[in-house]
This record gives structure tokens, sequence and C-alpha cells, in this order.
């Protein structure tokens, strides 16, 4: 039988510090934290009149469905450009630009940091207060996002500091310099990711977690977003500083103060993004070595526990797109398994045939677009030699 090989990806692995805990309670009052942000104490109001576990198994009324309903719809963001928040200017068309991307850069913290604590006020919060997960299993979605808060709040300080009486901003350069070598947070944060996407993908199949869940990403303030979009906006902010960078640096006009310290921010930051992507590498590497599970000692092989890091891992699936095994190629070795699901519950992947060290395969990279032995598993490995071939993208 011909089976069909597609790859996915994700990301990191395990916690080391926790969500501040917040005092439970068995009833909806309370359950959102009282804050003064007008949108926020709506999100609040939504959530209290939408929501009851005590009463889960009766129909919801009609005046509720309808709440629901109209709900559904996304808030939208506000796509303001600096432009739009000044009466006049005399700039040119390089700075107008320059300007822009700094104040994108200013706005990206301000709605990060929106994110942020929504996520703690409609999703964290809640959940232990009702008791939907334990805390324990909380701390482990959630690792260290409540610690970011802060620190991008630092970052929006600073950024909007630099804003003369004309909202412009001057140099930006020596305060990205002194801001970046905090984002080394984020070792932790990403490398804890991997096993909790895991853990949240098997507490989706409770009832509860599943009612709750779907309620949120239903309702206006998600956006259509469900809480794994959330958890994963400050991965994606890391890697587009560099990006931002660049656009600055492409608009400062020679003889700038910027045009010295800009290249330095650039090179500092994409160094500790470098690190992040090496450190959450090796954390997904170690997640998934320790979620095999072996048949044989002899499956056992070196190269597997000397493997730092994976070049993929993803779904093998028959014809009729049934999975039929995970397969993982290891920096060392190719383990073919079933997945499957352990004692006290999550993923396991069952060791199938004997590991293949990496020796014994010729490793072919294939670009983008580009199809590779046919798609098939039959196609993945050739003969020619004593030597298979694997293609990856």
């Amino acid at each position: 039988m011909t089976t069909q090989c597609i790859l996915k990806t994700s990301h990191c692995d395990e916690i080391n510090k926790r969500v501040k805990p917040v005092t439970k309670s068995n009833s909806l009052t309370g359950v959102i934290t009282p804050v003064k942000t007008p949108a926020l104490k709506r999100i609040g109001q939504s959530i209290s009149r939408s929501i009851s576990f005590r009463t889960e198994a009766r129909p919801l009324p009609p005046a509720l469905r309808s709440r629901q309903k109209a709900s559904s719809f996304p808030r939208r963001r506000n796509s303001q450009c600096w432009s739009d928040t000044v009466e006049s200017h005399d700039l040119t068309a390089k700075e107008i630009k320059r300007q822009e991307v700094i104040y994108e850069l200013t706005q990206g913290e301000r709605q990060l940091i929106d994110d942020l604590v929504l996520v703690k006020k409609v999703y964290y919060e809640p959940m232990l207060k009702l008791d939907i997960m334990t805390e324990s299993e909380l701390g482990q979605i959630f690792g260290t996002l409540d610690s970011l808060i802060p620190l991008h709040e630092d970052l929006l300080s600073r950024l909007e500091r630099l804003r003369g009486s004309e909202k412009t901003v001057g140099e930006v350069g020596p305060t990205l310099m002194n801001w970046f070598p905090c984002l080394e947070a984020y070792v932790t944060y990403c490398c804890n990711q991997v096993g909790a996407k895991s853990l949240l993908d098997h507490k989706k199949h409770e009832k509860k977690v599943e009612r709750f869940l779907r309620l949120c990403q239903e309702s206006s303030f998600s956006r259509k977003l469900d809480l794994w979009n959330f958890l994963d906006l400050p991965r994606s902010r890391l890697v587009k500083y560099p990006l931002l960078l660049k656009e600055i640096q492409k608009c400062t006009p020679p003889e700038h103060p910027d045009e010295d310290t800009l290249p330095d921010a650039l090179e500092l930051i994409q160094s500790i993004v470098a690190e992040v992507n090496r450190k959450t590498g090796e954390a997904e590497c170690q997640f998934y070595r320790r979620g095999l599970s072996y048949l044989e000692e002899g499956q056992r092989i070196n190269e597997i526990q000397l493997s730092r890091f994976l070049y993929c891992h993803g779904e093998l699936k028959n014809s009729k797109g049934q999975v039929r095994l995970h397969v993982f190629l290891f920096e060392q070795a190719l383990v073919l398994t079933r997945p499957g699901e352990g004692k006290e519950g999550g993923h396991v992947f069952q060791v199938y045939k004997q590991p293949l060290p990496n020796d014994l395969l010729n490793l072919e990279d294939i670009p983008d677009g580009e199809a590779g032995g046919g798609g098939t598993f039959r196609g993945a490995f050739t003969g020619g030699n004593d030597k298979g071939n694997i293609h990856t993208k």
C-alpha cells in the first residue's frame, strides 16, 4: 500500500515559571477580575452572560442564543497610521515612511499588551476560578506569559517618551539597543510552547474545556482567534522585530543619529532571535524524545539520545487519508512511530520497527514548491546505492 507523507512542525518545551494564581470560586460572580478598561468590562459581562457550567446539560434559552450569534463577529483592530495622528507636517516622503514604521512598532506593542492582558483576564483567571483546569495545568499551558506584560509595557513607555511635540521620533536606535536584551526572557516562554500545545490539545477533548474555549472564540473580543492563537502572539511578535528594524534602517537618511546605532541594534535582535530559535529547537527535540515508547531495549539507539534538534516530524497517511505512522527525523536518526495515548493521558509515540541512524541515509533538502519522491513513502526511499534518500522541506 502506498502512503502519503505529510509533514508538520510545532514548537517548544517545559515551564520554568507559573502565572500568579488567583483565588478559586465555584460561581461566576467575580470570575472576571474588575478592571478599568471598558473593553475588558464588556468582555466580563459577555462571559458572565454566556457561561454557566452548573447548567451545562440545559439547552440555551433563545435570548442567549441570539446574543451569542450577535457576538460572533470579531471586533476589528484600529488600523490608524502615523499620518492620521498629525494635522500637518513638512517632512520628506522618506521621513514620513520612517515615522510610519516607528509608529507601527509602537502600536504593535500596545496591541500585544492588550492581547496578553485579555488572555490573562478572560482565559486564565476564569478557567482557574471555575475549576475548568487545575492550577498546574494552566501553569503549563500559559507558561511565563504573565511576566511578558511588564516587559512590553516598558518598551511602549520608552517609545512614547521619544515622541516630540510634533509627534515625530528622532533617534530610536539607542532605546532599542538598551531594551532588546530583555527579550532573553522569551527563551523560557518559547521553550515551553511545544509542551503547552500538546497539553492544550489533550484538554480540548474534555467537554467543559471545549465548551468554554468555543464560547470565548465565538465572542467578539476574540476576533475569531482561539486560545492558542493568543498564546503564540509573543513568538510572532519576537520574529517581527528584525523586519521592522530593517524597514526603519532603510528609511533612515545618511548623517542621521540612528545611522550608526540601528545596524548594531539589528545585529543584536537577530542574535537574540537565533538564540531563542536554537533553544526552542532543543526543547522540542527533548520533548519528543521523552515521548518515545520503546517495545524493545535495542530500539534505544544512541543516535536518538545524542540528537539536539529535529529536522522535521509529521504524519504518514495512506491513500485514504488515514494516519498510519508519525515520523521523526532527528538530527542523527530517523524514527517511525505509532501515535497513542499514555497511561496518565497525553500523547506517546510507540517506536515502530528499528530506528535508522542518519549515517545510513542521504538527506536532501527540497525547496518549497518542488515535489520530492512523488509525495509518497515509497518515493522517499530510492535505490541506486546502499543508502536511502530522504527528501525534506
